[in-house]
């Protein structure tokens, strides 16, 4: 009788290990262009942390995370944006167009890079300067390949997290 205990808590404690497994994957879809050779250059050279954020699992080629809520999610092979007016910024040595329609999270995506890397960055918690100058230093700096630069680069970015909040 004593058997049948033991293997309930084996196999409880075997379903407890997988779902913490599971807990810590960040669920995230793959960019069109995820498989191009220089992602994979990407994404070896992606940092443990950024701007104090541990690295997290993801599920997507050519991906990363940081953050217990992510704060930070990156996707390597995504459509490289056009000629834009939209705000353009260099930090890390990468040019990076902003999208600031969700402030206080931003979608910044580089500019004249192959293959284009976005960033999604919560300025509630992270600073976008810090992680955009990691990121951009790190990875996307040495992984791809410049083809053109923006013609007017704006201030950084406001930053939250220097206020407190």
């Amino acid at each position: 009788m004593r058997v049948l205990p033991l293997l309930l808590v084996a196999g409880l404690v075997s379903v407890a290990a997988g779902l913490s497994g599971c807990a810590t994957t960040v669920d995230l879809d793959a960019a069109p262009d995820a498989n191009d050779p220089a992602c994979a250059e990407v994404s070896v050279r992606l940092p443990g942390t950024v701007d104090g954020q541990p690295r997290r699992w993801t599920d997507a080629q050519a991906t990363g995370a940081w953050g217990d809520p992510s704060a930070v999610l990156l996707r390597c092979g995504v459509a490289a944006p056009g000629p834009t007016e939209a705000k353009c910024i260099t930090l890390g040595g990468v040019d990076w167009i902003v999208d600031e329609s969700r402030a206080p999270r931003y979608l910044v995506t580089t500019y004249g890079r192959t293959p284009a890397v976005e960033v999604f960055i919560d300025n509630e918690t992270v600073s976008p300067n810090e992680v955009l100058s990691q990121l951009g230093q790190t990875a996307v700096q040495n992984g791809t390949t410049v083809e053109r630069t923006c013609t007017l680069t704006e201030e950084l970015l406001p930053d939250a997290t220097a206020s407190g909040g």
